[in-house]
C-alpha cells in the first residue's frame, strides 16, 4: 500500500475501526484469555460415514474428515452446529477421499488411513496423531477449549521441537518461533514486528503442519504447551503429516495442494519493476502518464534491466493515454502496470489497453481478508480474461490462498540499515507458509541513501521478484539516480539477476509443483543442523539449494557471523572455499560486494552476455552453465514462452544437466546435458552452450562426445573461437571455460574433463576478485 502522510492519518482511523470488527482490540485473540474457558468433556457418542467421523461430547460435537492418507480436517462445534465462514474461498476442491478404518480400543477410538492413525481419547475427548509405524506426531495436552469468542488447541511441545510459518512476519520467520508468541491478522504495521500477509498456518520440525480454516485472527504461542487460538467460537483446522526425509517440504506441498500452489509468474514479472505516480503527484509537481516513458528511457540509456512499470502508484493519482503509454513501454521492452485505487470494475478495458500488472490496494481491502483475497483473485483473473498473459498481482495484505494469485509485499517502509536488517529474515520465513513470492521495495519508499540503496538492491536480486518505488521520497529513487560508483554497482547486480533468470524461473516452475519457493531458510534445507533454527542463521538465506546469501546490513565493509552449513561452499567472487559447518567472520565486503557463496555440486543455468531484457534473448542465443563439480549432482532447467498461459497445456520443455566428479581431490569430471524434452512456441531447435567449471586446476584434456576440443591459450583467443576451451588460472581460484558450436537441443551431449587435480576449487584463499559476475561474459 502506498500512502502519503495525510492519507495515513485519515485512513488509519477508518481502517482501525474495521480491525475492531475483524480482529478485536489489539488485532489478536488474546483478549479472551481472562474469560474462563470451557474444555470439551467425555465422549458420549460416535458415528461415521466413509472417511467422515463424528464424536459427541455432551452438547459439543467434533468432526474428523480425511482428505488424503496424510491430510485430515478436525472441527469442533461447541453448540453442535457446524459452520464454515470461509466456504470455498480458501480450500480448493480435493481429489477422492482415502479409504479409512476405525477401531474401538476401549479408552479411545482409532481412525486410520494407510499413513496415519488419529487417536480420539474418550475421557475426556483428546486427540493425538501417530504415523503408521507407531511414532507420535503430535498430541493434545488437554481437550479443545472455548470461550464466547475464541477456541484454543493445546499441544504438548517436543523437547527439541521447532516451529515456523504464520506467513509474513516482518523481522522474523526464517528461524524458529519456539518460545515466542506470533500474531496472525491485520495490524497495519509494516515495519519490524508487524505481520502483513500473515497466514493461519504453522509448520513443526516434528514433521507436521496445521492450517486454521478461518478468516478470524489467530494467536500462536509456541510455549509449553503450544496453544493455537482463533478469535471465533468454532474450531476448524487441517493437519498435514509430512513424509520422508524432506517432511517439511512435503507438509508445505500438502498445505498448498489444499489452498493452492503458487502461481507461475511471467518472466517479465521476475525482472525488477518500477512504480511511481505520473499524474497529479504533489511530491514531483504536475506530470502526465506519458512522462513514465522518460523514466523508462533512463533504464535503457543506463543499460539496466527493468521488466515493468506501475505508472500510477499513488493516492489520488489517475492515469491517461494508457494505450499510448503501453505501446511506448513495449518499445522499451517493458510492460505496463496499474494500481487499483479506483477498484477493479475497469480492469477489462485497462488490460485491453495493455495493463499486465495489477497492484492491489485500498479499494478492495475494505471489510477484511475475504475481500482482500477476492481482490487478488479478481485482478488476476481480470488480466487472464482479457489477454493471453498470465495474471500478475501485488498485494500488501492477504491471507491463505493468495499465493495462487499474487506477490505478497511487506508494505510501506523507509530505507535505512535497520530496514535491510529486519527484511532479511522476513521473506525466507514466508516460504515456510507456501508463499513463493514475497518482497519489499528497494531502499523503501521513504528515506534511504546511496549506500543503503546499493546494499538493499544487492541482496534483493536474489529474490525472485522485487520493485523500486518512487514518488514519496524526497527525490527520485531509480537505480541510476545516485551517480557513480552507485550506478555501476546497481547495474552489475541487476544484470546478475537477469543472467540468473533461467535458474530462478526453473525454481518458479518447481514451486507450482511442490509449493516451495526459491528463497529458503537454512532450516528447510538443513533440518538436522541445530544452528539453522537459531539466530546464527537469522541474517542469511538460501536462493534455491545452491546460493547462500548473507547481506550486509550495517554501514561497514566487513561482514561477521556468516554461518555456512555442512558441505563445501565457494565464495562466488574469489573462488575461496570453506568447509561447513563453520562461521565466517571478517569477510571483506566493500560496497560492491555482496557476501555470496555457492554450494559444492551446483549446476546453475544462466543467460550469458549481460543482457538488459529477456526480450534480448533469441531462439538461438547461447545457454551457459556455471558448475561447481563435486560428487554426483544434477539440475533440471525449465523453459516456456515466458508470457502466455500455454505452459498450463503442457507447452514447455525441460533439459537436465548431470555432473559426475570426485567428492574431493584429483579426478575426471563429466557433464551430460540431456536432450530438451517438450515443445513450446519459440523454443530453440539448436543453440551454442558455454560452461564455467570451477575445478581449481587445468585438465589435461577436454572432450565433447569423445572428440578432443581445442585448447586456447588466451582469453582473447577463447572469445574469438567458435568452439574450444581455456583455463583461466586468475579467475576465482582457477576456472575452465568451455564453449561449443551450436548444437541441436533434441540431442544429448557429454563434456568431459580429464585429470583435474583440485576439483571443487580446493585451494583455500586462492583467486582474485572479479568485476563481472560469472556467466555474463561467457
Amino acid at each position: 500500500m502506498r500512502s502519503s502522510t495525510r492519507f495515513r492519518s485519515v485512513a488509519a482511523a477508518a481502517f482501525l475501526g474495521l480491525l475492531a470488527v475483524f480482529a478485536g482490540p489489539g488485532g489478536g485473540a488474546a483478549e479472551a484469555a481472562d474469560e474462563p474457558a470451557t474444555t470439551v468433556g467425555d465422549v458420549t457418542g460416535f458415528a461415521h460415514e466413509g472417511p467422515v467421523y463424528r464424536l459427541s461430547a455432551g452438547k459439543a460435537e467434533a468432526r474428523v474428515s480425511f482428505v488424503s492418507a496424510e491430510t485430515f480436517r478436525l472441527e469442533l462445534a461447541p453448540d453442535g452446529k457446524f459452520t464454515d465462514p470461509a466456504g470455498k474461498d480458501i480450500v480448493l476442491p480435493q481429489g477422492k477421499a482415502p479409504r479409512t478404518k476405525w477401531a474401538d480400543k476401549g479408552d479411545r477410538y482409532e481412525l486410520r488411513t494407510s499413513a496415519v492413525t488419529l487417536r480420539a481419547y474418550k475421557s475426556p475427548l483428546r486427540f493425538a496423531l501417530y504415523r503408521a509405524d507407531g511414532s507420535r506426531v503430535w498430541a493434545e495436552s488437554k481437550g479443545l477449549s472455548w470461550t464466547k469468542d475464541a477456541t484454543t488447541q493445546s499441544l504438548a511441545r517436543g523437547a527439541d521441537e521447532q516451529f515456523y510459518g504464520a506467513g509474513m512476519q516482518n523481522g522474523r520467520g526464517n528461524t524458529s518461533h519456539r518460545g515466542k508468541k506470533v500474531e496472525i491478522g491485520v495490524d497495519y504495521n509494516w515495519d519490524d514486528g508487524g505481520h502483513p500477509n500473515s497466514v493461519p498456518f504453522y509448520l513443526s520440525s516434528a514433521g507436521y503442519g496445521v492450517f486454521r480454516n478461518t478468516y478470524a485472527p489467530n494467536t500462536y504461542d509456541f510455549a509449553e504447551p503450544v496453544t493455537a487460538t482463533a478469535k471465533e467460537q468454532r474450531f476448524d483446522a487441517y493437519y498435514f503429516a509430512g513424509r520422508g526425509d524432506d517432511a517439511a517440504k512435503d507438509v508445505i506441498g500438502q498445505y498448498t495442494k489444499l489452498t493452492g500452489k503458487p502461481f507461475m509468474p511471467p518472466v517479465y514479472g521476475m525482472e525488477i519493476g518500477d512504480a511511481d505516480c505520473y499524474l497529479h503527484n504533489a511530491n514531483r509537481g504536475e506530470r502526465h502518464t506519458l512522462d513514465a516513458l522518460d523514466v523508462a528511457d533512463g533504464y535503457v540509456e543506463n543499460d539496466m534491466p527493468n521488466g515493468w512499470m506501475l505508472v500510477n502508484d499513488g493516492y489520488g493519482c489517475g492515469y491517461e493515454n494508457l494505450a499510448e503509454v503501453s505501446k511506448g513501454l513495449a518499445e522499451r521492452k517493458m510492460k505496463m502496470g496499474l494500481w487499483t485505487e479506483d477498484g477493479l470494475d475497469k480492469i477489462a478495458e485497462q488490460v485491453k489497453a495493455g495493463q499486465r500488472v495489477a497492484k492491489l490496494d485500498v479499494a478492495w481491502v475494505g471489510d477484511g481478508y475475504k475481500k482482500a483475497l477476492d481482490g487478488c483473485k479478481d485482478a488476476y483473473q481480470g488480466i487472464e480474461d482479457n489477454s493471453d498473459a498470465r495474471g500478475f498481482t501485488w498485494a500488501p495484505e492477504s491471507w491463505s490462498g493468495a499465493q495462487r494469485c499474487g506477490v505478497q509485499w511487506s508494505g510501506d517502509q523507509s530505507g535505512s540499515w535497520e530496514y535491510i536488517r529486519w527484511q532479511i529474515p522476513t521473506y525466507a520465513g514466508s516460504t515456510m507458509s507456501g508463499m513463493a513470492y514475497t518482497t519489499g521495495d528497494v531502499d523503501g519508499i521513504f528515506g534511504g541513501s546511496p549506500k543503503t540503496y546499493v546494499r538493499d538492491l544487492q541482496w534483493k536480486m536474489f529474490l525472485p521478484v522485487t520493485m523500486t518505488m518512487d514518488g514519496w521520497a524526497a527525490s527520485d529513487k531509480q537505480p541510476f539516480r545516485q551517480g557513480e560508483p552507485y550506478t555501476s554497482i546497481n547495474r552489475r547486480y541487476l544484470k546478475l539477476h537477469e543472467s540468473l533468470l533461467p535458474y530462478l524461473y526453473s525454481y518458479a516452475h518447481e514451486a507450482t509443483k511442490t509449493g516451495v519457493g526459491a528463497v529458503r531458510p537454512l532450516a528447510l534445507e538443513y533440518p538436522d543442523d541445530p544452528k539453522a533454527a537459531t539466530d546464527a542463521a537469522k541474517y542469511e538465506f538460501l536462493t534455491g539449494e545452491d546460493f547462500l546469501v548473507a547481506p550486509v546490513y550495517k554501514d561497514t565493509t566487513t561482514r561477521d557471523g556468516i554461518y555456512l552449513p555442512k558441505g563445501t561452499w565457494t565464495d562466488y567472487w574469489t573462488g575461496r572455499t570453506y568447509q561447513g559447518p563453520t562461521t565466517v567472520d571478517g569477510y571483506s565486503a566493500p560496497l560492491d560486494t555482496l557476501p555470496l557463496f555457492v554450494k559444492g555440486g551446483a549446476s546453475v543455468p544462466m543467460w550469458p552476455g549481460g543482457i538488459r531484457s529477456h526480450q534480448d534473448r533469441k531462439a538461438d542465443s547461447p545457454l551457459a552453465w556455471d558448475i561447481y563439480p563435486q560428487g554426483r549432482s544434477s539440475f533440471e532447467l525449465y523453459e516456456d514462452d515466458g508470457v502466455t498461459r500455454q505452459h498450463r497445456d503442457g507447452r514447455y520443455a525441460t533439459q537436465r544437466a548431470d555432473v559426475r566428479a570426485p567428492r574431493s581431490g584429483a579426478g575426471d569430471v563429466s557433464v551430460r546435458i540431456g536432450a530438451s524434452k517438450g515443445r513450446f512456441e519459440g523454443k530453440a531447435s539448436s543453440r551454442p552452450y558455454a560452461f564455467t567449471l570451477h575445478t581449481g586446476d587445468a585438465p589435461s584434456r577436454v572432450g565433447l562426445d569423445g572428440h578432443r576440443l581445442p585448447r586456447l591459450t588466451s582469453k582473447s583467443a577463447y572469445d574469438k573461437a567458435a568452439q574450444g576451451w581455456f583455463y583461466d588460472k586468475d579467475d576465482r581460484g582457477g576456472v575452465v571455460r568451455v564453449k561449443t558450436a551450436s548444437r541441436r537441443t533434441d540431442r544429448s551431449f557429454e563434456l568431459t574433463l580429464d585429470d583435474t587435480s583440485a576439483v571443487g576449487g580446493a585451494v583455500p584463499g586462492a583467486g582474485a576478485a572479479v568485476s563481472v559476475p560469472a556467466g555474463q561474459e561467457l
